[in-house]
């Protein structure tokens, strides 16, 4: 970045750039609050697998912030928010960040430098990267996931983002909206994790060996630090302090509560309990469902999109034994329907009495326009994402191999991969 000068006179470098000093800080906090949402990841899905695997799971997540933040600083950011190429892609102008600094964007009209705008970004990169590991958890090698991951940031997350978010992106010029990551997060992260599964393979002893998590405890915190980390997530996502940043917060906690108190509801009355995997899972699903609609819509809607989010991925997870494919994590039922069904909730609840310079929904027009245009975004996120990450997975087994062996399966990927064990008794 180029801060030359900055401390010279700030007070004329403000005016001069009509930075707003709160839009600045609270997009930096939100950001921070982004960047806890990977550990937080790390605990929720640590906690979930069998002990031999804990370290390994959590490694997955934390070394993606700093393999991805790379990335992100040399090509990523130039990749999905620089100047337009034919809709498809940004040129790489900014290239290492280069002219990205103190002064604004001249491609979207905001009131922080552009990079603070960057670094907020790219925290979505890293979670992104990280939801999918949940999948292949448990017997993927450390340097086929590494070698996976930083190709699909690449070739899948900084186009897709261009599409949606990047001035001049074509599906943001038909009319896609996605506030905080719907299509651009969740289902791209789904889709794509099934793609990997469908490579990689299930688990040895999927469907004759119980699965026991190792603590439950450690993944009902990382839910409540995903539950913190959101607000910045969503709220964060208007780079301003305003009224759709307060309507975005308010929304996702509203949804959040309804999905955790459904999935808690339904699983009680389907299995007999209540669980505490239910109720975080609950929570999860409701907070994805609403990101993409955040912005957009008011309390109730909020509620109707968290109630349904956490019931269509109750039931997505349920399909997961029926046509039995090794989601180690859930990450397809959780992210990939809930990445649907908040996009296309957008088209159905969208208001422009909360968000005027957002889209308007069916139920406040009375028009298709809308829900068309997040049906065509969810078919274009779902076919490229699915598509490209199955080459891409096909393409790192041929050459390298995805899964550990059978020995380091059997004894642990924490042993295998890192010398390492998560408990000593």
């Amino acid at each position: 970045m180029d801060f030359s000068g900055l401390f010279s006179n700030p007070h004329l470098l403000l005016s001069a750039a009509k930075i707003n000093p709160a839009d600045t800080l609270f997009v930096l906090v939100s950001a921070a609050l982004v960047l806890f949402m990977t550990p937080g990841l790390a605990m929720f899905y640590g906690g979930m697998v069998r002990s031999k695997n804990v370290l390994s799971t959590t490694m997955h997540s934390f070394i993606l912030i700093s393999l991805i933040g790379v990335e992100w600083v040399l090509l990523g950011y130039s990749m999905a928010f620089g100047p337009d190429l034919g809709g498809v892609v940004g040129n790489l102008s900014h290239f290492g960040l280069a002219g990205v600094g103190w002064q604004p964007s001249a491609n979207y009209a905001t009131t922080v430098p552009q990079g603070a705008f960057m670094i907020f970004q790219a925290m979505f990169a890293v979670i992104t990267v990280a939801l999918i590991s949940g999948a292949f958890a448990e017997r993927i090698k450390f340097s086929a996931f590494l070698v996976l991951s930083l190709l699909w940031a690449v070739l899948i997350y900084n186009p897709l983002c261009h599409w949606v978010w990047g001035a001049g992106g074509f599906l943001g010029r038909l009319g896609v909206a996605d506030f905080a990551g719907g299509l651009v997060v969740h289902l791209s992260s789904g889709i794509s994790a099934l793609a990997v599964v469908f490579i990689i393979g299930p688990r040895r002893g999927f469907g004759s060996e119980a699965f026991m998590p190792n603590n439950l405890g450690l993944t009902l915190a990382g839910a409540g630090i995903l539950w913190f980390g959101w607000f910045g997530f969503n709220a964060g996502s208007a780079v301003a302090v305003n009224s759709v940043a307060l309507s975005a917060f308010v929304a996702t906690f509203i949804a959040a509560t309804c999905g955790t108190l459904v999935w808690t509801a339904v699983e009680w009355l389907h299995r007999g309990n209540a669980t505490t995997l239910g109720a975080a899972s609950g929570a999860v699903a409701g907070l994805a469902s609403i990101t993409p609609a955040s912005g957009f819509v008011g309390p109730l809607a909020a509620i109707v999109i968290g109630a349904l989010g956490g019931l269509l991925c109750y039931g997505a997870v349920l399909l997961k034994a029926r046509f039995n494919y090794d989601d180690s994590l859930d990450v397809v039922g959780i992210h990939g329907m809930s990445g649907v069904w908040g996009s296309l909730a957008v088209g159905l609840f969208a208001s422009q009495a909360v968000n005027p310079g957002g889209p308007a929904g069916l139920f406040s027009t009375g028009s298709f326009s809308s829900l068309l245009s997040q049906l065509l975004g969810v078919g274009v996120t779902a076919g490229f994402c699915f598509g490209g990450t199955l080459i891409l997975a096909k393409a790192v087994d041929l050459v390298i191999g995805l899964r550990a062996s059978d020995e380091d399966e059997v004894s642990g990927l924490d042993l295998s991969q890192h010398s390492e064990t998560g408990y000593t008794i």
